[in-house]
């Protein structure tokens, strides 16, 4: 594993034993790699692996080298063979989560690597990957983060009844959430009307005096929305040394984690109910 590291970070290193590639070669495979890191940037996949898979693909497929620059939004990649060199940028405009298409995309990279697939084989495959629907079922989704949510709660300390409601709550929140992703709002105005829907809902519990620790209920029903992997990448990105891309992660995780409380804030005021 060492001499890999090094070899991809150390240009000097590589020593070009390939046949020279011509330029339509070179296109096609810098799009094709250009291709891949797209959707990873675009699913929620950090830096690194990025850098790591776009360089893989490239020079598995021919090229001498690959540089690779991740931006927040943007891709940035020259391909080199032989001293003949081809640059291209890709913006990625919407920036989701799935973890599926990362382990797809990863998981091709490598088969590339030991030459199990052909440019036309690997094209195909990141058509499919890109137009793949999601691996569950929407009303499974809700399901699976209301009971979350509602496990959370009973974690805290909550009772039967701040179980009950944040299931309900988080459930018709996630709801929500899905329907306003589908009418293509404001990653933001999502956040802040699902975390006001969870807390509208769930105040219910202080309102009719369901339970004696009500505000449990209200602040469970909002954690799915907590921008975990949004932070987890900053961190990771700033260790290892992504600085613009690490505070970018990093804003929009405070963001996302502001809007949380501005919805719940929002339905407090409404409801009357007190944390």
């Amino acid at each position: 594993m060492v001499p890999k590291v090094v070899e991809r970070n150390n240009p000097s290193a590589a020593q070009p034993q390939k046949p020279p590639l011509s330029y339509e070669e070179l296109r096609d495979i810098i799009d094709l790699s250009l291709w891949a890191g797209q959707l990873l940037l675009q699913h929620g996949a950090e830096t690194d692996r990025i850098e790591e898979t776009v360089h893989r693909i490239g020079t598995a497929l021919g090229c001498d080298w690959m540089d690779v620059l991740v931006s927040p939004n943007a891709l940035v990649v020259t391909a080199t063979s032989h001293g003949e060199f081809r640059t291209k940028t890709r913006r990625v405009v919407a920036l989701g989560l799935n973890m599926n298409v990362v382990a797809e995309v990863s998981s091709l990279s490598r088969r590339v690597e030991d030459g199990l697939c052909d440019r036309s084989q690997i094209r195909s495959e990141l058509e499919r990957i890109g137009k793949a629907r999601r691996l569950y079922n929407r009303w499974l989704v809700v399901a699976a983060a209301a009971l979350s949510c509602a496990a959370f709660s009973r974690i805290f300390g909550g009772d039967w009844n701040v179980f009950a409601v944040t299931l309900t709550a988080s459930a018709i929140a996630m709801v929500v959430r899905q329907e306003l992703q589908r009418q293509h709002f404001n990653p933001l105005v999502i956040v802040v009307g699902t975390a006001f829907t969870a807390g509208l809902i769930a105040s219910s519990a202080d309102i009719f005096d369901l339970s004696p620790q009500p505000q449990i209920a209200i602040v469970a029903s909002s954690l799915m929305l907590v921008p975990g992997v949004q932070l987890i990448n900053a961190v990771e990105d700033l260790i290892k040394g992504h600085v613009v891309t690490a505070i970018v992660r990093a804003t929009l995780g405070t963001l996302i984690l502001s809007g949380i409380a501005l919805g719940l804030l929002l339905a407090l005021a409404v409801t009357g109910a007190q944390l």
